[in-house]
């Protein structure tokens, strides 16, 4: 009996565990609606101020001038690692970390240091990597005001000299199932414009600039990097969600499959206890007839 009453009690440990993930999945499932209209409907507006960047940095001298398009030579680089601030969502932060270091193995030659933005990036590249900072509390308050002052600083930094390039790393939202690591260059920002949709080069193009070429520079510039930032955030967010909803759901399902076996398990021995005790009492019964 002591056998089954251990399996008794592992069938409810594992019974209570399932009900824990199943409850994990359904809560990140309603997040991900909410994350993912968010960055759905983000994503054409970042895309669109991008390419506008793009075209008038390859039109206009007057872009090439700005310390934000400037090409150095790399001696130091940042990167802006997304994580989360919380596990249990499969291999979502491995596979950052994984970027991270795959990225610092193939620039030996340059100094990196990373900005995390989440509590398990900011844990683990800490034992390995020169932190700059980190902000792991940016999601309680997530809103371009915010991102605002993050990437102010780093736009201070690069302009100052401290650092030669700047990559975000972070985990690109496709479905529930399915996130894609990106390696996205933030600064210097690209003049190199091409079509996304028919991988063209196209030609320069002339713009009127109202009210001045120099103060579109320096407002537009800093503010398609802000919203490049918050989006790959909008995307890790969504990712997150996806995965940990991905996770939970193959976690109740393993539950239930070894729950499953844990009561076969407990039936046959159930079983074998009951034939036992039958056929010591069929004994006992025919030692007396005896």
């Amino acid at each position: 009996m002591a056998n089954l009453k251990e399996i008794r009690n592992r069938i409810a440990s594992v019974s209570s565990t399932m009900q824990i993930t199943s409850a994990m999945k359904m809560v990140s499932a309603a997040k991900l609606k909410k994350a993912t209209d968010a960055i759905l409907q983000m994503r054409p507006y970042s895309n669109k101020l991008t390419e506008l960047i793009q075209k008038l940095t390859k039109s206009n001298p007057e872009f090439d001038s700005s310390p934000y398009t400037r090409v150095r030579e790399l001696k130091k680089e940042l990167l802006i690692a997304i994580t989360s601030n919380r596990g249990l969502c499969g291999g979502f932060n491995s596979n950052i970390i994984k970027s991270v270091n795959q990225t610092s193995a193939v620039n030996t030659q340059s100094e990196i240091s990373v900005l995390s933005i989440g509590k398990k990036g900011s844990d683990l590249l800490s034992k390995k990597f020169e932190i700059h900072s980190t902000y792991d509390d940016i999601y309680e308050n997530l809103n371009f005001e915010s991102i605002s002052k993050v990437v102010d600083i780093i736009l201070d930094e690069f302009d100052k000299g401290k650092f030669d390039q700047v990559k975000i790393i972070y985990n690109r939202f496709k479905n529930a199932a399915t996130q894609t690591v990106i390696t996205e260059s933030f600064l210097p920002i690209s003049t190199t414009y091409k079509d996304n949709m028919s991988d063209v080069f196209h030609d320069a193009t002339d713009y009127i600039y109202e009210p001045s070429q120099k103060q579109i520079i320096e407002h537009l510039l800093p503010k398609s990097l802000k919203i490049q930032l918050l989006k790959a955030i909008k995307d890790s967010i969504a990712s997150e969600h996806g995965a940990r909803m991905t996770a939970m759901h193959k976690a109740t399902d393993n539950a239930q499959e070894l729950r499953d076996q844990l009561k076969l398990s407990y039936n046959k021995a159930r079983q074998a206890s009951i034939t036992n005790e039958i056929l010591e009492i069929v004994g006992g019964a025919e030692a007396l007839n005896n």
